[in-house]
C-alpha cells in the first residue's frame, strides 16, 4: 500500500502548538514535499522556527493568507496544509528574492535551474507527468512578469499558484522557505507525479455589453486614473449604479471588469478607491485597454459543476490544491454561502489559501479559483 498525501488544518492560535498539531497529523516516511499556508496574525519567527525543527530535512514550503481553507473548513487564524510521499512524488524547489528588480531572463534561469534539480531526481519528468506551483508575495505588484517568465522557462508543463495574503490588512505578505519566511519573493515548486492531476481555473463572472476604455492608467502601480476620459471612480460608480463614496470591497466583489485576450475572458479586481479619484486593481491594466462590466453566475453551482468536471476526468481526488481570491471569499461571505461552499471544499479535499491574485499558465488573474487536482493511484 503505497503512502497518501495527508491534509491537516490546526485553529490553535499559540503559532509553535499549531506546527506541533499539523506536523502531529501529517508526518509521514519519507516526506518529498510539505506545503503550508497560514494567517499572517501568528508570530511568524516563531512558526517558521517550529516548522524549521520539526520538519527539519525535509523540503517546506509556504505562504501567509487572508484566509485558510482545509479540512476542518474555511478559516481565517489557522495553519494549513498536506503532506507528500516520495513514493508517488518528486520535488524540486526554489526562491527568487527581489522581486523589485525582477528580470525576465533571471526568471527564467531560475526556473530552468528548478527544473533541473527535479530531472535530476526524476529523469522521467516530462511535460504529460509533471506540474509548477507558485507562492509570490502578493503586495510585490510583480506576479505579471514573474508567472510570464517561469511559465515560458517551463514551456508546456502547467504552472498554477497564489498571490500571499495578510488577513486584508495589505501591510506585508510573504512567502517560507528553507526555514524563514522572505517579502519581495516567490517560491517555485516543480512536481512530478504518475498519478493523474488536472490543473483548473474557475471563474463565476460573465462579461456584459457594457465596454470602457481606459484613457489614463499607471500600469506599474496598477492604478487606473480615468476611464473614458472621467476619473476612474466616478466612471465605475456610474457604470455600477453606485456613488461613488459608496465604493467598497464588497462592490467591487460583485462588480469587477473582465478584458477578453485571444476569445478568453480574464477577471480584473478592482483593490480600492483613492482620494485622488483613481481606482487601484490587483492587475496591471493599461492604458488604451477595453474593459467590460461582468456579472455574477450561480458561485456554488458554477463551483460543483466545475469540481465534477474534473472528476469526471481524473476521478475522485485525494487533495484539491485551491488558490482563491479574497473578493471570492468576501462575496461568499456577503451572499451567505460560505456553509454550501464549505460543504464543497470539504467534499473534494481542498487544501488552500485566500490569495491577493491568482496565477494560471502564463497569466495573473483575479477573483479566480485556481489549482490543482491530483488524484488516486491508477492501480489501486
Amino acid at each position: 500500500m503505497k503512502n497518501r498525501i495527508r491534509r491537516a488544518q490546526s485553529s490553535a492560535t499559540d503559532p509553535s502548538e499549531a506546527v506541533r498539531e499539523f506536523h502531529a497529523a501529517v508526518a509521514q516516511p519519507d516526506m518529498v514535499l510539505v506545503m503550508f499556508f497560514c494567517s499572517s496574525q501568528y508570530d511568524l519567527d516563531l512558526l517558521a522556527a517550529e516548522m524549521d525543527r520539526l520538519f527539519a530535512g525535509v523540503q517546506v514550503v509556504g505562504c501567509t493568507t487572508a484566509g485558510e481553507m482545509g479540512p476542518t473548513g474555511c478559516r481565517d487564524h489557522s495553519l494549513s496544509g498536506a503532506s507528500f510521499p516520495a513514493d508517488s512524488f518528486v520535488a524540486a524547489s526554489g526562491r527568487i528574492d527581489h522581486l523589485q528588480q525582477f528580470e525576465l531572463a533571471t526568471g527564467q534561469a531560475f526556473a530552468q535551474e528548478v527544473l533541473q534539480g527535479l530531472e535530476k531526481h526524476a529523469p522521467q519528468a516530462n511535460a504529460a507527468n509533471s506540474f509548477a506551483l507558485l507562492l509570490i508575495d502578493g503586495l510585490s505588484v510583480r506576479e505579471e512578469p514573474v508567472t510570464q517568465a517561469l511559465q515560458n522557462a517551463l514551456e508546456s508543463r502547467p504552472l498554477v499558484g497564489g498571490s500571499a495574503g495578510d488577513g486584508m490588512n495589505f501591510g506585508k505578505t510573504q512567502v517560507y522557505f528553507e526555514g524563514h519566511f522572505h517579502a519581495d519573493s516567490a517560491v517555485l515548486v516543480l512536481v512530478t507525479t504518475p498519478l493523474p492531476f488536472q490543473t483548473f481555473k474557475i471563474q463565476h463572472v460573465v462579461p456584459t455589453d457594457q465596454r470602457v476604455v481606459v484613457t489614463q492608467a499607471d500600469a506599474a502601480q496598477r492604478i487606473v486614473r480615468e476611464i473614458d476620459g472621467w476619473p476612474a471612480a466616478q466612471a465605475y460608480a456610474r457604470l455600477v449604479g453606485v456613488d461613488a463614496q459608496n465604493l467598497d470591497p464588497m462592490r467591487f466583489a460583485a462588480s469587477p471588469v473582465v478584458v477578453v485576450i485571444d476569445g478568453t475572458n480574464y477577471v480584473r479586481s478592482i483593490q480600492k478607491a483613492n482620494p485622488d479619484g483613481s481606482l487601484t486593481f490587483f492587475c496591471a491594466i493599461e492604458e488604451g485597454v477595453v474593459l467590460r462590466v461582468a456579472r455574477g453566475v450561480d458561485l456554488v453551482e458554477n463551483l460543483e459543476h466545475a469540481f465534477a468536471r474534473i472528476q469526471a476526468v481524473i476521478g475522485p481526488p485525494q487533495l484539491i490544491l485551491g488558490f482563491d481570491c479574497i473578493l471570492r471569499k468576501l462575496e461568499i461571505a456577503q451572499s451567505g454561502l460560505v456553509d454550501r461552499v464549505e460543504a464543497v471544499f470539504l467534499s473534494n479535499k481542498v487544501i488552500g489559501f485566500n490569495s491577493y491574485g491568482e496565477q494560471y499558465q502564463g497569466v495573473h488573474v483575479n477573483q479566480t479559483l485556481t489549482g490543482i487536482a491530483i488524484g488516486e493511484a491508477v492501480n489501486g
